[in-house]
């Protein structure tokens, strides 16, 4: 598909322009894929032995890293060549493969004893089952999550390229503000699968309720600064001599006045994925979660931007709806799971 990606981005109703860029950027991104596996690998290895602070120092490192490569190649400062949308998958590969090296070295120099890497091309039959088994549910979870957005950028742009636009800065920031959603939900992850481990429910209810605690916090902290300066913050991604500045920071302040409630709801369903993970309840949850995004949450958002004619602010609050509903089944699920520890 990467390579057939303009002619598939016209088909879905896509703008011209929109579609050749997205076109030009994935021919450049497909070769971060097995990089990006594998710092997804040893991310997850690093937080299940609780070495959390070298992926926190990695990761802030490397978006300065990413700053800096994206001014240098997208504008062409610093003697570098003016690439545009090229300078910023180049930016975004450089990046992945600068964590792999950075994630690869700390393992080999703090956890020698584990010997990650020692011959790593032989193949484990049982592990691997063991593995698949548990893995292929998450797996698709993470597949029908990630396409959830992926529609929704995809029913923006049928609306029209400055809605696009918007969109893509609000889900910028809620992504930003997400990324504490998913520590928090890899923090629970390792507690439950520790308190499933130790038979311990008490301990396993209680981590449970504190990181759902923390992340409603958080939720409610980063919602009430989207509400208090949204145009604000869409301004900081528009350039001042924008010829259609005003247009674009109304239709994203708009929708991240509707972001602002997407946060709570998207944390819980997030960190209920998480402690479900834990205690190795993976099959029903993907199934919940697929329900809740594609069989509710798409075409309400479908209904409420184009049948109700509400736009954009429709199409969010339709995926609002969906990731409610996904919370409520999946931490229902987690709360019954728990008792029969």
């Amino acid at each position: 598909p990467f390579f057939w990606a303009e002619d598939i981005l016209i088909a879905m109703g896509q703008d011209v322009a929109v579609a050749d860029l997205a076109h030009i950027y994935l021919q450049i991104l497909i070769w971060q894929m097995v990089p990006a596996l594998i710092v997804m690998t040893l991310k997850a290895f690093l937080a299940a032995m609780e070495h959390t602070a070298i992926i926190l120092w990695a990761t802030i490192g490397t978006a300065v890293l990413n700053a800096f490569v994206n001014y240098a190649l997208i504008f062409g400062n610093w003697g570098a060549p003016e690439l545009g949308i090229r300078g910023a998958a180049i930016a975004s590969l450089t990046v992945t493969l600068v964590t792999v090296i950075i994630l690869v070295i700390y393992v080999l120099w703090v956890l020698p004893q584990f010997q990650l890497f020692k011959n790593f091309w032989r193949s484990d039959g049982e592990v691997m089952k063991r593995v698949y088994k548990l893995g292929w549910p998450i797996g698709l979870t993470s597949l029908a999550e990630s396409g959830l957005f992926s529609a929704s950028v995809v029913m923006m742009g049928w609306i029209g390229p400055l809605e696009l636009a918007a969109h893509g800065i609000a889900l910028q920031l809620t992504s930003l503000t997400f990324m504490v959603h998913i520590g928090f939900s890899q923090a629970a992850t390792v507690r439950a699968g520790r308190a499933v481990g130790r038979r311990d429910e008490l301990s396993l209810r209680r981590g449970g309720m504190t990181a759902i605690g923390m992340s409603a916090v958080y939720a409610v902290i980063t919602s009430a600064v989207f509400l208090a300066m949204p145009e604000t913050l869409i301004g900081l991604f528009i350039d001042p001599a924008e010829t259609e500045r005003a247009t674009l920071l109304r239709l994203g302040a708009s929708f991240l006045m509707v972001a602002a409630l997407f946060q709570l709801v998207d944390g819980l369903q997030v960190l209920a994925l998480g402690l479900l993970r834990g205690v190795q309840d993976t099959t029903v949850r993907m199934v919940m979660a697929t329900i809740s995004y594609w069989v509710i949450g798409l075409p309400v958002s479908y209904l409420l931007a184009f049948t109700m004619e509400l736009g954009g602010v429709g199409l969010w609050l339709g995926l609002v709806i969906g990731l409610a509903i996904a919370a409520v089944l999946l931490l229902t699920r987690f709360w019954g799971r728990s008792v029969k520890i």
